[in-house]
């Protein structure tokens, strides 16, 4: 009959639902991601650091070497690998650790929070090397 109008089926009123809910999940799962994205290279500069001063206290713990020595190959390590912001609060020490004289490289650097970017010294390393001229 064409003087008849065409019935419609009802929606309910949830027109462009589809993509205000794909908006909404997209969102939260981007967040997620960078959330994960971010620790993922927090725990890297820490872990790269923690590698650094050890590498730097076994290196100043040989004979005939210094913490000079030890401080100089923990920034090479560090520089190297996560760049010369990083690398630049290191210290070295003499210490006795359980009666046994140790050498203890200390770097001191920023924690990334945002990017590369966080509170300055916020992150504190050591790496223990038992001293072979003590």
């Amino acid at each position: 009959m064409p003087g008849r109008a065409r019935h419609r089926p009802e929606r309910g009123g949830e027109e462009g639902a589809a993509v205000v809910e794909f908006t909404l999940v997209t969102v939260v799962l981007v967040v997620l991601f960078l959330a994960i994205l971010q620790l993922a290279l927090a725990l890297y500069v820490r872990n790269t650091l923690v590698a650094a001063a050890t590498e730097g206290a076994r290196y100043a713990a040989n004979a005939n070497r210094g913490g000079a020595d030890g401080v100089a190959r923990a920034h090479e390590v560090a520089a190297e690998a996560l760049g010369d912001r990083f690398a630049q609060d290191i210290q070295a020490a003499q210490a006795v650790v359980d009666g046994v004289p140790t050498v203890v490289v200390e770097i001191r650097a920023t924690l990334p929070l945002v990017g590369l970017v966080g509170p300055g010294r916020a992150l504190v390393v050591r790496g223990h090397a038992i001293d072979e001229d003590g």
